[in-house]
Protein backbone atom coordinates (compact mmCIF):
# COMPACT_ATOMS: atom_id res chain seq x y z
CA UNK A 1 0.00 0.00 0.00
CA UNK A 2 1.66 3.36 -1.24
CA UNK A 3 2.11 6.08 2.06
CA UNK A 4 -0.10 8.82 2.35
CA UNK A 5 0.41 11.65 0.06
CA UNK A 6 0.37 13.46 2.69
CA UNK A 7 3.72 12.11 3.91
CA UNK A 8 7.05 12.87 3.18
CA UNK A 9 10.34 11.24 3.84
CA UNK A 10 13.54 13.24 4.11
CA UNK A 11 17.16 13.22 5.21
CA UNK A 12 17.84 15.90 7.96
CA UNK A 13 21.51 16.65 8.30
CA UNK A 14 23.29 18.72 11.02
CA UNK A 15 26.78 19.04 11.09
CA UNK A 16 29.11 16.58 13.34
CA UNK A 17 26.03 13.95 13.38
CA UNK A 18 24.60 11.38 11.04
CA UNK A 19 21.69 12.35 9.07
CA UNK A 20 18.10 11.72 10.73
CA UNK A 21 15.39 10.15 8.13
CA UNK A 22 12.32 10.99 8.66
CA UNK A 23 8.50 11.38 7.78
CA UNK A 24 6.72 14.77 8.14
CA UNK A 25 3.43 15.08 7.56
CA UNK A 26 2.54 18.38 5.78
CA UNK A 27 -1.12 18.32 7.19
CA UNK A 28 -1.02 17.54 10.40
CA UNK A 29 1.60 19.48 13.24
CA UNK A 30 3.87 16.38 13.90
CA UNK A 31 5.29 16.59 17.87
CA UNK A 32 8.62 17.07 16.56
CA UNK A 33 7.44 20.67 15.07
CA UNK A 34 7.03 23.68 16.73
CA UNK A 35 5.66 26.67 15.28
CA UNK A 36 6.07 29.99 16.02
CA UNK A 37 3.40 32.51 15.17
CA UNK A 38 4.46 35.50 17.46
CA UNK A 39 3.95 38.64 15.18
CA UNK A 40 6.82 40.99 16.38
CA UNK A 41 6.74 45.11 15.51
CA UNK A 42 8.51 45.81 12.42
CA UNK A 43 11.18 48.32 12.82
CA UNK A 44 10.49 49.47 9.19
CA UNK A 45 7.96 50.46 7.01
CA UNK A 46 4.93 47.82 6.90
CA UNK A 47 4.69 44.75 4.85
CA UNK A 48 1.91 42.57 4.53
CA UNK A 49 0.86 41.22 7.91
CA UNK A 50 1.02 37.13 6.17
CA UNK A 51 4.91 37.92 6.23
CA UNK A 52 5.36 38.25 10.20
CA UNK A 53 3.50 34.97 10.52
CA UNK A 54 6.00 33.00 7.91
CA UNK A 55 8.19 31.83 10.73
CA UNK A 56 10.63 28.67 10.43
CA UNK A 57 9.52 25.25 11.57
CA UNK A 58 11.91 24.14 14.20
CA UNK A 59 12.56 21.23 15.57
CA UNK A 60 13.10 19.84 18.93
CA UNK A 61 13.41 15.88 20.70
CA UNK A 62 15.46 14.39 17.76
CA UNK A 63 18.88 15.46 19.01
CA UNK A 64 19.76 17.00 22.39
CA UNK A 65 19.49 20.49 21.60
CA UNK A 66 19.41 23.13 24.59
CA UNK A 67 17.42 26.43 23.16
CA UNK A 68 15.73 24.45 20.12
CA UNK A 69 14.21 27.68 19.05
CA UNK A 70 17.77 28.87 18.12
CA UNK A 71 17.37 26.54 15.31
CA UNK A 72 15.47 26.18 12.14
CA UNK A 73 15.37 23.76 8.96
CA UNK A 74 16.81 24.60 5.64
CA UNK A 75 17.13 23.51 2.40
CA UNK A 76 20.12 21.44 1.70
CA UNK A 77 20.13 22.79 -1.97
CA UNK A 78 22.24 25.51 -3.60
CA UNK A 79 19.29 27.97 -2.36
CA UNK A 80 19.59 27.13 1.71
CA UNK A 81 16.35 28.96 1.46
CA UNK A 82 14.69 28.46 5.44
CA UNK A 83 11.21 26.16 5.29
CA UNK A 84 8.41 27.71 6.81
CA UNK A 85 4.69 27.33 7.79
CA UNK A 86 4.11 29.02 4.18
CA UNK A 87 6.12 26.50 2.04
CA UNK A 88 6.34 23.72 4.17
CA UNK A 89 4.31 22.08 1.27
CA UNK A 90 6.93 22.12 -0.94
CA UNK A 91 9.02 19.79 0.46
CA UNK A 92 9.25 16.83 -1.20
CA UNK A 93 9.91 12.75 -0.86
CA UNK A 94 13.70 12.09 -0.91
CA UNK A 95 14.91 15.74 -0.01
CA UNK A 96 17.83 16.48 2.08
CA UNK A 97 16.83 19.40 4.79
CA UNK A 98 19.57 20.97 6.83
CA UNK A 99 18.98 21.56 10.83
CA UNK A 100 20.83 25.12 10.65
CA UNK A 101 21.00 28.15 13.33
CA UNK A 102 17.51 29.88 13.15
CA UNK A 103 17.36 33.17 11.10
CA UNK A 104 16.71 35.39 14.21
CA UNK A 105 19.79 33.84 15.54
CA UNK A 106 21.76 34.32 12.05
CA UNK A 107 20.91 38.00 11.36
CA UNK A 108 21.90 38.84 15.00
CA UNK A 109 25.31 37.06 14.65
CA UNK A 110 25.61 38.34 11.18
CA UNK A 111 24.93 42.22 12.90
CA UNK A 112 27.32 41.77 14.66
CA UNK A 113 30.25 40.24 12.99
CA UNK A 114 29.77 42.52 10.08
CA UNK A 115 30.86 45.49 12.09
CA UNK A 116 33.96 43.30 13.17
CA UNK A 117 37.52 45.11 13.87
CA UNK A 118 39.16 42.11 11.84
CA UNK A 119 38.84 42.62 8.37
CA UNK A 120 38.93 39.23 7.60
CA UNK A 121 36.09 38.56 9.69
CA UNK A 122 33.73 41.06 8.33
CA UNK A 123 34.70 40.24 4.80
CA UNK A 124 33.60 36.52 5.45
CA UNK A 125 30.94 37.67 7.60
CA UNK A 126 29.43 40.09 4.52
CA UNK A 127 29.85 37.06 2.33
CA UNK A 128 27.72 35.50 4.57
CA UNK A 129 25.31 38.00 4.37
CA UNK A 130 25.28 38.15 0.31
CA UNK A 131 24.36 35.15 0.40
CA UNK A 132 21.48 34.91 2.96
CA UNK A 133 19.61 37.86 2.33
CA UNK A 134 17.70 36.24 -1.00
CA UNK A 135 15.86 34.27 1.39
CA UNK A 136 12.91 36.79 2.48
CA UNK A 137 12.96 34.89 5.74
CA UNK A 138 16.02 35.87 6.89
CA UNK A 139 16.00 38.92 5.24
CA UNK A 140 12.71 40.43 7.37
CA UNK A 141 14.76 39.34 10.75
CA UNK A 142 18.29 41.31 9.52
CA UNK A 143 16.18 44.13 8.14
CA UNK A 144 13.98 44.47 12.24
CA UNK A 145 17.48 44.26 13.50
CA UNK A 146 18.37 47.41 11.46
CA UNK A 147 20.45 46.07 8.93
CA UNK A 148 19.82 48.01 6.00
CA UNK A 149 20.81 51.40 7.71
CA UNK A 150 24.05 49.41 9.11
CA UNK A 151 24.57 48.82 5.35
CA UNK A 152 24.47 52.19 4.39
CA UNK A 153 26.75 54.02 6.86
CA UNK A 154 29.16 51.48 5.47
CA UNK A 155 28.79 52.52 1.80
CA UNK A 156 28.26 56.21 3.17
CA UNK A 157 31.69 56.03 5.28
CA UNK A 158 33.97 55.25 2.18
CA UNK A 159 36.54 52.82 4.07
CA UNK A 160 35.60 49.86 2.07
CA UNK A 161 36.74 48.88 -1.37
CA UNK A 162 36.76 45.76 -3.83
CA UNK A 163 35.19 42.79 -2.46
CA UNK A 164 34.03 43.95 0.92
CA UNK A 165 32.29 46.51 -1.25
CA UNK A 166 30.79 44.49 -3.23
CA UNK A 167 29.25 41.86 -1.20
CA UNK A 168 27.93 44.99 0.90
CA UNK A 169 26.03 45.94 -2.51
CA UNK A 170 25.03 42.45 -3.19
CA UNK A 171 23.50 42.23 0.00
CA UNK A 172 21.65 45.84 0.15
CA UNK A 173 20.59 45.15 -3.49
CA UNK A 174 19.00 41.46 -2.02
CA UNK A 175 17.44 42.73 0.59
CA UNK A 176 15.83 45.45 -1.08
CA UNK A 177 14.28 43.04 -3.74
CA UNK A 178 11.98 41.91 -0.85
CA UNK A 179 10.21 45.27 -1.08
CA UNK A 180 10.28 45.39 2.98
CA UNK A 181 11.79 48.71 2.79
CA UNK A 182 10.87 51.74 0.99
CA UNK A 183 13.24 53.20 -0.99
CA UNK A 184 12.69 57.02 -0.48
CA UNK A 185 14.17 56.42 2.84
CA UNK A 186 17.37 57.09 1.85
CA UNK A 187 19.93 59.29 2.06
CA UNK A 188 21.62 62.22 -0.44
CA UNK A 189 24.69 61.41 0.77
CA UNK A 190 24.15 57.64 -0.14
CA UNK A 191 23.17 58.08 -3.34
CA UNK A 192 26.16 60.34 -4.39
CA UNK A 193 28.36 57.59 -3.07
CA UNK A 194 26.48 55.25 -5.57
CA UNK A 195 26.63 57.22 -8.33
CA UNK A 196 29.99 58.16 -7.76
CA UNK A 197 30.89 54.45 -8.56
CA UNK A 198 29.02 54.82 -11.86
CA UNK A 199 31.17 57.71 -12.86
CA UNK A 200 34.46 56.48 -12.17
CA UNK A 201 35.85 55.55 -15.32
CA UNK A 202 37.83 52.56 -13.68
CA UNK A 203 36.28 50.32 -11.17
CA UNK A 204 35.65 46.57 -10.16
CA UNK A 205 32.57 45.13 -13.09
CA UNK A 206 30.99 43.62 -9.83
CA UNK A 207 30.64 47.14 -7.67
CA UNK A 208 29.81 48.65 -10.75
CA UNK A 209 27.07 46.37 -11.61
CA UNK A 210 25.20 46.38 -8.48
CA UNK A 211 25.58 50.32 -8.35
CA UNK A 212 23.34 50.57 -11.54
CA UNK A 213 21.02 47.90 -10.42
CA UNK A 214 20.53 50.16 -7.21
CA UNK A 215 20.38 53.14 -9.58
CA UNK A 216 17.67 51.80 -11.55
CA UNK A 217 15.65 50.46 -8.54
CA UNK A 218 16.08 53.87 -7.32
CA UNK A 219 14.84 55.80 -10.32
CA UNK A 220 11.78 53.54 -10.81
CA UNK A 221 10.29 53.05 -7.29
CA UNK A 222 10.77 56.81 -6.05
CA UNK A 223 9.78 60.50 -7.66
CA UNK A 224 11.85 62.36 -5.49
CA UNK A 225 15.13 59.89 -5.92
CA UNK A 226 14.92 59.62 -9.60
CA UNK A 227 15.30 63.78 -9.27
CA UNK A 228 17.96 63.43 -7.24
CA UNK A 229 19.74 60.58 -9.13
CA UNK A 230 19.47 62.56 -12.91
CA UNK A 231 21.08 65.24 -10.75
CA UNK A 232 23.85 63.23 -10.34
CA UNK A 233 24.35 61.09 -13.54
CA UNK A 234 24.03 62.53 -16.96
CA UNK A 235 24.12 60.02 -20.14
CA UNK A 236 27.38 60.83 -21.07
CA UNK A 237 28.72 59.15 -18.12
CA UNK A 238 27.01 56.29 -18.74
CA UNK A 239 27.54 55.43 -22.88
CA UNK A 240 30.92 54.55 -22.04
CA UNK A 241 29.55 51.52 -19.98
CA UNK A 242 27.81 50.16 -23.33
CA UNK A 243 31.14 50.21 -25.06
CA UNK A 244 33.24 47.60 -23.16
CA UNK A 245 32.64 43.56 -23.61
CA UNK A 246 30.57 42.81 -20.31
CA UNK A 247 27.15 42.39 -21.23
CA UNK A 248 25.53 42.47 -17.90
CA UNK A 249 27.15 46.09 -17.83
CA UNK A 250 25.69 46.64 -21.05
CA UNK A 251 21.95 45.52 -19.76
CA UNK A 252 22.26 47.45 -16.28
CA UNK A 253 23.35 50.46 -18.61
CA UNK A 254 20.45 50.43 -20.68
CA UNK A 255 17.80 49.66 -17.91
CA UNK A 256 19.42 52.83 -16.08
CA UNK A 257 19.10 54.74 -19.28
CA UNK A 258 15.60 53.51 -20.05
CA UNK A 259 14.40 54.36 -15.96
CA UNK A 260 15.52 57.75 -16.46
CA UNK A 261 13.57 58.47 -19.55
CA UNK A 262 10.37 56.32 -18.60
CA UNK A 263 10.20 58.77 -15.66
CA UNK A 264 11.22 62.01 -16.74
CA UNK A 265 8.31 64.72 -17.07
CA UNK A 266 7.43 64.60 -20.85
CA UNK A 267 9.12 67.70 -21.70
CA UNK A 268 12.80 66.23 -20.44
CA UNK A 269 12.20 63.34 -22.70
CA UNK A 270 12.52 64.95 -25.99
CA UNK A 271 15.58 66.89 -24.49
CA UNK A 272 17.02 62.91 -23.58
CA UNK A 273 16.07 61.97 -26.73
CA UNK A 274 17.55 64.88 -28.89
CA UNK A 275 21.29 64.34 -25.97
CA UNK A 276 20.82 59.97 -27.37
CA UNK A 277 21.24 61.09 -30.53
CA UNK A 278 23.74 63.94 -29.90
CA UNK A 279 26.21 61.07 -28.07
CA UNK A 280 25.30 58.59 -31.51
CA UNK A 281 23.57 55.90 -28.23
CA UNK A 282 22.16 53.92 -31.97
CA UNK A 283 25.20 53.39 -33.43
CA UNK A 284 27.18 52.34 -30.51
CA UNK A 285 24.34 49.56 -29.77
CA UNK A 286 24.32 48.38 -33.07
CA UNK A 287 28.44 48.38 -32.70
CA UNK A 288 29.25 47.19 -29.37
CA UNK A 289 25.90 44.97 -28.26
CA UNK A 290 23.82 43.61 -31.38
CA UNK A 291 27.14 43.32 -33.86
CA UNK A 292 29.31 41.74 -30.84
CA UNK A 293 30.36 38.68 -31.16
CA UNK A 294 27.91 36.96 -28.79
CA UNK A 295 24.72 36.08 -28.41
CA UNK A 296 22.02 38.33 -26.92
CA UNK A 297 20.53 37.13 -24.27
CA UNK A 298 16.84 37.70 -22.84
CA UNK A 299 17.30 40.61 -20.75
CA UNK A 300 19.25 42.83 -22.71
CA UNK A 301 16.66 41.91 -25.58
CA UNK A 302 14.13 43.20 -23.25
CA UNK A 303 16.00 45.62 -22.50
CA UNK A 304 16.96 47.08 -25.89
CA UNK A 305 12.61 46.31 -26.40
CA UNK A 306 11.95 48.66 -23.89
CA UNK A 307 14.34 51.50 -25.40
CA UNK A 308 12.43 51.02 -28.89
CA UNK A 309 9.13 51.49 -27.38
CA UNK A 310 10.34 54.18 -25.80
CA UNK A 311 12.27 56.12 -28.67
CA UNK A 312 8.80 55.47 -31.00
CA UNK A 313 6.42 56.53 -28.35
CA UNK A 314 7.93 60.10 -29.00
CA UNK A 315 6.91 60.44 -32.26
CA UNK A 316 3.23 59.94 -31.05
CA UNK A 317 2.50 63.43 -30.35
CA UNK A 318 4.00 64.62 -34.35
CA UNK A 319 1.91 61.59 -35.05
CA UNK A 320 -1.31 62.82 -33.86
CA UNK A 321 -1.11 66.69 -34.82
CA UNK A 322 -3.16 67.88 -37.64
CA UNK A 323 -1.40 70.95 -39.93
CA UNK A 324 -3.20 73.90 -39.42
CA UNK A 325 -3.63 75.33 -42.89
CA UNK A 326 -3.06 79.09 -41.23
CA UNK A 327 -0.15 77.86 -39.51
CA UNK A 328 2.61 80.05 -41.67
CA UNK A 329 5.52 78.31 -39.94
CA UNK A 330 3.85 75.06 -41.13
CA UNK A 331 2.90 75.90 -45.04
CA UNK A 332 6.64 77.43 -44.90
CA UNK A 333 8.29 73.92 -44.46
CA UNK A 334 6.10 72.54 -47.62
CA UNK A 335 7.21 76.07 -49.43
CA UNK A 336 10.64 74.72 -49.14
CA UNK A 337 10.48 71.28 -50.21
CA UNK A 338 9.15 72.65 -53.05
CA UNK A 339 11.91 75.40 -53.22
CA UNK A 340 14.50 72.32 -52.71
CA UNK A 341 13.21 70.23 -55.55
CA UNK A 342 13.30 73.19 -58.09
CA UNK A 343 15.50 75.50 -57.01
CA UNK A 344 13.08 78.25 -56.41
CA UNK A 345 14.79 80.15 -54.57
CA UNK A 346 15.59 82.77 -56.73
CA UNK A 347 12.10 83.29 -57.49
CA UNK A 348 11.39 86.74 -56.26
CA UNK A 349 8.56 87.24 -53.61
CA UNK A 350 6.45 90.00 -55.66
CA UNK A 351 6.96 88.17 -59.45
CA UNK A 352 6.20 90.33 -62.07
CA UNK A 353 3.75 87.61 -63.21
CA UNK A 354 -0.18 87.74 -62.74
CA UNK A 355 -1.79 86.31 -59.39
CA UNK A 356 -3.41 83.71 -61.28
CA UNK A 357 0.10 82.46 -63.04
CA UNK A 358 1.68 82.24 -59.24
CA UNK A 359 -1.30 80.38 -58.33
CA UNK A 360 -1.19 77.93 -61.86
CA UNK A 361 2.98 77.29 -61.25
CA UNK A 362 2.70 76.36 -57.60
CA UNK A 363 -0.34 74.06 -58.22
CA UNK A 364 1.71 72.50 -60.95
CA UNK A 365 4.74 72.05 -58.78
CA UNK A 366 2.77 70.87 -55.83
CA UNK A 367 1.71 68.06 -58.31
CA UNK A 368 4.93 67.54 -59.22
CA UNK A 369 5.96 66.98 -55.71
CA UNK A 370 2.86 64.03 -55.45
CA UNK A 371 0.42 65.83 -53.18
CA UNK A 372 -3.46 65.15 -53.53
CA UNK A 373 -4.69 68.29 -53.08
CA UNK A 374 -2.29 69.69 -55.46
CA UNK A 375 -4.22 73.07 -54.74
CA UNK A 376 -3.68 73.34 -50.93
CA UNK A 377 -1.05 70.19 -50.31
CA UNK A 378 -1.74 71.36 -46.24
CA UNK A 379 -4.95 69.62 -46.31
CA UNK A 380 -2.99 66.12 -47.43
CA UNK A 381 -1.24 66.58 -43.48
CA UNK A 382 -4.87 66.76 -41.74
CA UNK A 383 -5.36 62.99 -41.65
CA UNK A 384 -3.97 61.20 -38.04
CA UNK A 385 -2.39 58.95 -37.93
CA UNK A 386 0.01 60.12 -39.52
CA UNK A 387 -0.42 63.78 -38.78
CA UNK A 388 2.75 66.12 -38.99
CA UNK A 389 5.26 63.64 -38.37
CA UNK A 390 5.16 62.74 -42.28
CA UNK A 391 6.06 66.40 -43.02
CA UNK A 392 8.89 65.93 -41.12
CA UNK A 393 10.51 62.89 -42.52
CA UNK A 394 9.47 64.42 -45.53
CA UNK A 395 11.61 67.62 -45.00
CA UNK A 396 14.48 65.53 -42.86
CA UNK A 397 15.31 63.32 -46.92
CA UNK A 398 14.76 66.81 -48.81
CA UNK A 399 17.85 68.43 -46.19
CA UNK A 400 19.63 65.44 -45.63
CA UNK A 401 19.44 63.68 -48.82
CA UNK A 402 19.08 66.29 -51.24
CA UNK A 403 20.22 64.82 -54.44
CA UNK A 404 17.97 61.61 -54.15
CA UNK A 405 15.12 63.41 -53.11
CA UNK A 406 15.22 66.20 -56.23
CA UNK A 407 15.64 62.49 -58.40
CA UNK A 408 12.81 61.23 -56.77
CA UNK A 409 10.84 64.15 -57.46
CA UNK A 410 11.54 65.18 -61.04
CA UNK A 411 11.63 61.44 -62.08
CA UNK A 412 8.55 60.30 -61.02
CA UNK A 413 7.08 63.52 -62.19
CA UNK A 414 7.76 63.33 -65.89
CA UNK A 415 6.61 59.36 -65.95
CA UNK A 416 3.78 58.48 -67.94
CA UNK A 417 3.67 54.91 -67.75
CA UNK A 418 1.09 55.02 -64.79
CA UNK A 419 4.21 53.43 -62.52
CA UNK A 420 5.32 56.92 -61.16
CA UNK A 421 5.81 57.08 -57.48
CA UNK A 422 5.15 60.48 -55.96
CA UNK A 423 6.74 61.40 -53.37
CA UNK A 424 4.34 63.24 -50.87
CA UNK A 425 1.61 60.54 -51.14
CA UNK A 426 4.27 57.85 -50.73
CA UNK A 427 5.44 59.45 -48.15
CA UNK A 428 2.29 60.15 -45.83
CA UNK A 429 1.27 56.64 -46.38
CA UNK A 430 4.75 54.84 -45.53
CA UNK A 431 5.02 57.01 -42.63
CA UNK A 432 1.79 55.97 -41.16
CA UNK A 433 1.82 52.27 -42.25
CA UNK A 434 5.10 52.52 -40.22
CA UNK A 435 3.22 54.00 -37.28
CA UNK A 436 1.47 50.76 -37.33
CA UNK A 437 3.73 48.44 -37.84
CA UNK A 438 5.67 50.12 -35.04
CA UNK A 439 2.80 50.71 -32.76
CA UNK A 440 3.89 54.03 -32.02
CA UNK A 441 1.80 55.21 -29.06
CA UNK A 442 0.08 52.06 -29.15
CA UNK A 443 3.01 50.35 -26.35
CA UNK A 444 3.22 51.64 -22.82
CA UNK A 445 5.94 49.70 -20.74
CA UNK A 446 4.93 48.29 -17.64
CA UNK A 447 1.91 47.54 -18.36
CA UNK A 448 1.47 44.00 -19.64
CA UNK A 449 4.65 43.80 -21.69
CA UNK A 450 6.56 40.76 -19.61
CA UNK A 451 9.62 40.05 -20.80
CA UNK A 452 8.78 41.09 -24.70
CA UNK A 453 12.08 40.95 -26.69
CA UNK A 454 13.72 42.68 -29.31
CA UNK A 455 13.57 42.70 -32.69
CA UNK A 456 16.25 44.56 -35.05
CA UNK A 457 13.60 47.11 -37.04
CA UNK A 458 16.47 49.82 -36.42
CA UNK A 459 19.58 50.04 -38.68
CA UNK A 460 21.96 52.52 -38.28
CA UNK A 461 24.10 53.89 -41.57
CA UNK A 462 28.19 54.42 -41.13
CA UNK A 463 28.31 57.39 -39.65
CA UNK A 464 25.64 56.76 -36.85
CA UNK A 465 23.93 59.93 -37.31
CA UNK A 466 20.56 58.96 -38.76
CA UNK A 467 18.64 55.62 -39.37
CA UNK A 468 16.54 54.33 -42.49
CA UNK A 469 13.08 53.92 -42.35
CA UNK A 470 12.49 50.21 -41.43
CA UNK A 471 11.56 48.28 -44.06
CA UNK A 472 11.81 51.15 -46.49
CA UNK A 473 14.80 49.39 -48.61
CA UNK A 474 15.92 46.79 -50.22
CA UNK A 475 13.12 43.51 -50.16
CA UNK A 476 11.02 44.51 -47.56
CA UNK A 477 10.50 47.77 -48.64
CA UNK A 478 8.92 46.35 -51.54
CA UNK A 479 6.35 43.58 -50.18
CA UNK A 480 5.06 47.59 -48.84
CA UNK A 481 5.35 48.96 -51.82
CA UNK A 482 3.15 46.40 -53.98
CA UNK A 483 0.68 46.68 -51.02
CA UNK A 484 0.09 50.42 -51.42
CA UNK A 485 -0.20 49.67 -54.90
CA UNK A 486 0.87 53.09 -56.65
CA UNK A 487 5.08 52.09 -56.79
CA UNK A 488 6.84 49.82 -59.31
CA UNK A 489 9.87 47.66 -58.09
CA UNK A 490 12.13 49.51 -59.67
CA UNK A 491 11.01 52.64 -57.58
CA UNK A 492 11.19 51.05 -54.43
CA UNK A 493 14.67 49.29 -55.00
CA UNK A 494 16.07 52.81 -55.31
CA UNK A 495 14.18 54.72 -53.02
CA UNK A 496 15.71 54.71 -49.06
CA UNK A 497 14.99 57.42 -47.51
CA UNK A 498 15.99 58.38 -44.08
CA UNK A 499 14.16 60.07 -40.51
CA UNK A 500 15.23 62.00 -38.27
CA UNK A 501 13.63 60.24 -35.47
CA UNK A 502 13.25 56.39 -35.80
Amino acid sequence: MPPPADIVKVAIKWPGAYPKFMEIDQVVTLPLMEHSFQIKKPKVSPVPAGRYLNKPIRVKGRWSLANHEYFALQHADSSNFYITEKNRNEIKNGSILLLTTSPAQNAQQLHERIQSSSMDAKLEALKDLASLSRDVTFAQEFINLDGISLLTQMVESGTDFGDMLSFTLTAFVELMDHGIVSWDTFSVAFIKKIASFVNKSAIDISILQRSLAILESMVLNSHDLYQKVAQEITIGQLIPHLQGTDQEIQTYTIAVINALFLKAPDERRQEMANILAQKQLRYIILTHVIRAQRAINNEMAHQLYVLQVLTFNLLEDRMMTKMDPQDQAQRDIIFELRRIAFDAESEPNNSSGSMEKRKSMYTRDYKKLGFINHVNPAMDFTQTPPGMLALDNMLYFAKHHQDAYIRIVLENSSREDKHECPFGRSSIDLTKMLCEILKVGELHVGTGMGLALFRPVIAANETGKSSNLPFVCRYQMLTIAKSIEFCSDAEIMTWNPFCPYI
